[in-house]
């Protein structure tokens, strides 16, 4: 059943099947496809999601896939994943968070304060909360994984989402200072930031942005994802995330005028 697939992270080779993964936000998208790879690896699959509808529609389309309720912007909906993972699945191994929502916000239009954070609520408090809640159990296992799928806009913000954008941020360095942490456990910590993908979030709200604009495919990300596992990288950054990543550090004045100019908005003279 699939291939076999390998990876190398710290002189230890781990085979990425046969693994019990929990992939956050999985009923569209990024979610979706890797948890149709995934599948396809020999992986026992959970995706979890806010509607049940779309829920039953993911288990149509990945026969095999097995689907929970949650909110991962919910503290509460993740201690009571938490207990039903445990219950259900208590060979669990390695987590996804991989739920978020983009939104198109000007921050100067009037917008009340229990919704403007809500990027953050789901991109970024979401992975820290799943993380601190399924840690204990993850460093049981022999060999763990804990995927948090970012953005390249961590590395460059997109002003016409600016909140999705800090969240993103937050994430990556929220990764990295995690990763530091269990240097020498058995819990491997792997970043993936996407580049703008053919996905109901890339066009949802910005369609007159990405006007002429092409996302990757998601299933050549999925898939690059897994490549950049099998080779041990523990950042992956397919594509124009790892552009804007280098350019960043070249030239981050730059690369932040040419997003201000997809965002629609015109740089100020100097």
């Amino acid at each position: 059943m699939g291939h076999k697939v390998e990876f190398q992270i710290g002189g230890i080779t781990v085979r990425l099947r046969q693994r019990t993964i929990l992939i956050t936000g999985g009923t569209s998208g990024i979610g979706q496809e890797l948890g149709r790879q995934l599948l396809n690896f020999g992986n026992t699959v959970i995706v979890t999601g806010r509607d049940q509808a779309r829920l039953n529609q993911a288990s149509l389309a990945l026969p095999g896939i097995h689907t929970l309720l949650s909110d991962a912007s919910d503290w509460r909906a993740i201690q009571t994943l938490y207990n039903e993972v445990v219950e259900r699945f208590p060979s669990l191994d390695t987590i996804v968070n991989n739920a978020g929502i983009m939104r198109n916000l000007r921050l100067d239009q009037q917008r009340s304060l229990a919704d403007v954070t809500r990027e953050i609520e789901v991109g970024l408090n979401g992975p820290i909360r799943m993380v601190q809640q399924f840690l204990p159990l993850l460093k049981t296992r022999k060999q763990s994984l804990i995927i948090n799928v970012s953005s390249g806009l961590a590395f460059v913000p997109f002003p016409a989402a600016p909140v999705y954008s800090a969240a993103k941020a937050g994430l990556h360095a929220y990764t990295r200072c995690l990763r530091a942490q269990l240097e020498g456990t058995a819990v491997t910590v792997v970043e993936l930031a996407p580049p703008g993908t053919e996905t109901p979030l890339f066009r949802g709200e910005f369609a007159e942005e990405m006007k002429g604009e092409k996302g990757m495919d998601p299933k050549v990300l999925v898939r690059r994802a897994i490549e950049g596992i099998e080779a041990g990288k523990t950042e992956i950054r397919p594509g124009p995330s790892n552009i804007l990543k280098i350019a960043s550090r070249l030239a981050p004045g730059f690369m932040f005028k040419q997003m201000m100019r997809l965002s629609k908005l015109r740089p100020r003279a100097a």
